[in-house]
């Protein structure tokens, strides 16, 4: 497929973009511990690179170069969970192969006062013949060392790191603004201004994603570039 001719392509130059110092001001990084107060934070999630209003949807499909395909569905619920005192959405990420529930997931979203999107958890649970299998990968803020991270920055500027999540051992994401001027042209629409990162964890040093978000409607498309690679794109969105 020509996607995967693309995929292929760009694997070896985004990998070569890949290190810079960086400066990433005050959001933190590794295990760093941050303290976050409950009135630094706002009700309603605006980041204009992927805003949260609650009754919106994203669907993707996933699929590898061995043609196996996944369909995920995004979904921001009116519910909320407070955590270290703070309010946060909660979304729920649903994903099927063939039909067939394989996760379910409800993430924790809060933006402050600058437009930072924090990540404040997740509850997740694998699903093997139907049947709940594993919840690795779960984690909430606050509790057992684990440390809020952040999903999408204020202002972001290229060579910005920052982690995602951190729990030792379990979840330790991070990412790098790599573009805020990339164009992306999927199904769904062509998208000017889009937000480029590349994400990795160190528990799994052979894993490099590059994510991009576009203004108003958040990720659009994620590609795997090594560790398995993939293509997830954006198939529709629902404006909540």
């Amino acid at each position: 497929m020509r996607r995967y001719a693309y995929l292929i392509a760009i694997s070896a130059l985004l990998v070569a973009c890949g290190g810079g110092n960086g400066s990433t001001g005050s959001l933190p990084e590794g295990s760093e511990p941050v303290d976050l107060k409950p009135e630094d934070f706002v009700k309603e999630i605006d980041n204009p690179y992927w805003p949260m209003a609650p009754g919106s949807k994203w669907v993707f499909t996933e699929t590898d170069l061995k043609g196996t395909t996944e369909r995920i569905v995004v979904t921001v619920t009116d519910r909320k969970k407070t955590i270290m005192g703070i309010e946060a959405t909660v979304v729920r990420d649903v994903v099927t192969e063939d039909g067939e529930l394989i996760e379910d997931t409800f993430d924790w979203y809060a933006q402050d006062k600058d437009g930072n999107l924090w990540y404040l958890g997740e509850d997740t649970t694998e699903f093997e013949n139907g049947k709940p299998s594993s919840k690795k990968g779960s984690w909430e803020a606050g509790k057992n060392g684990a440390q809020a991270g952040i999903l999408v920055p204020a202002d972001p500027e290229v060579g910005m790191r920052y982690r995602q999540e951190y729990l030792k051992g379990e979840a330790e994401d991070a990412a790098e603004v790599m573009s805020v001027d990339e164009m992306v042209t999927i199904g769904t629409g062509s998208y000017k201004g889009v937000l480029m990162t590349k994400d990795w964890t160190p528990l799994q040093p052979e894993i490099l994603e590059h994510k991009f978000f576009a203004r108003g409607v958040g990720p659009v498309l994620l590609v795997g570039l090594s560790g398995g690679n993939f293509w997830q794109e954006l198939v529709s969105f629902q404006k909540g």
